[in-house]
């Protein structure tokens, strides 16, 4: 069966327009163009749209959708298997933070009382939900559903002693940075080397496994995207550059 490009955009629900720039980008080709200039698509078009779709809803960027499905060796079940597994433990995780923040509203309104256990349990799900709502999406493309859920459950399972370690060391690097800054010193010194272990022991906390390269790539994330770096020179400029310099030169060592 064919479909012109105005029944698959009301059959998959996207914009027409939206269509036509997939075809621009080579992301989506129509099966043929007839004379008149008309797209019309066919089952395997179908399939990859739903493909787009699905990568789409869990945050991939068009050109690294693009490189996975038109890769030689990429397979539908298996990526339709991902996409349940990625969807299920997005379900899980969305349904323990709605119990959590109703019994807050009911505490708020004296409905319930909730445990100290349960308001450390809160805070740990506030922080797990705001940081994926501002890098989830590029977290997974990047490094892959498993490695965030791995990020997010040892958030989760910190007892109250780590969580407060893990608080406190973002506290800490921020303020030797700021002071490093202040006093000018040099990325080879002492003070330098403190702070890129200091952040090497706050990313340990929720990472699965460390390695150097991957602790550089995240230092070098803190002078190339905006939000990283307004978060660490909040009060003084520099102290992001300085905390991707550190990293570069005494990760390893």
């Amino acid at each position: 069966m064919e479909y012109s490009i105005k029944e698959l955009s009301e059959l998959a629900g996207v914009s027409a327009r939206t269509l036509r720039y997939y075809d621009e980008i080579g992301l989506l080709k129509p099966l043929r163009v007839n004379e008149a200039g008309y797209r019309y698509y066919g089952e395997r078009e179908v399939e990859s749209l739903q493909q787009i779709l699905f990568y789409r809803e869990r945050g991939f960027e068009l050109k690294t959708i693009q490189r996975i499905i038109y890769d030689e060796n990429f397979d539908m079940l298996n990526a339709m298997e991902e996409h349940l597994l990625a969807l299920e433990k997005q379900k899980a995780n969305t349904e323990a933070l709605i119990l959590t923040v109703k019994k807050t509203i009911q505490s708020i309104k004296g409905e319930c009382v909730m445990s100290d256990k349960e308001k450390f349990q809160a805070l740990k799900e506030k922080a797990v939900r705001e940081n994926e709502e501002m890098y989830g999406a590029e977290a997974r493309e990047k490094y892959g559903d498993e490695e965030v859920h791995t990020f997010n459950q040892k958030m989760l399972n910190m007892t109250e002693t780590q969580w407060e370690r893990f608080q406190e060391l973002k506290k800490v690097v921020l303020k030797r940075l700021e002071d490093g800054i202040e006093h000018g010193i040099e990325v080879e010194s002492e003070a330098a080397k403190e702070i890129a272990m200091l952040h090497k022991e706050w990313l340990c906390m929720t990472w699965k496994q460390y390695s150097v390269e991957a602790h550089k790539g995240v230092a070098m994330m803190y002078v190339a995207d905006e939000r990283f770096t307004k978060y660490y020179d909040r009060k003084v400029q520099g102290c992001a550059k300085l905390l991707c310099e550190a990293v570069q030169y005494w990760a390893g060592k």
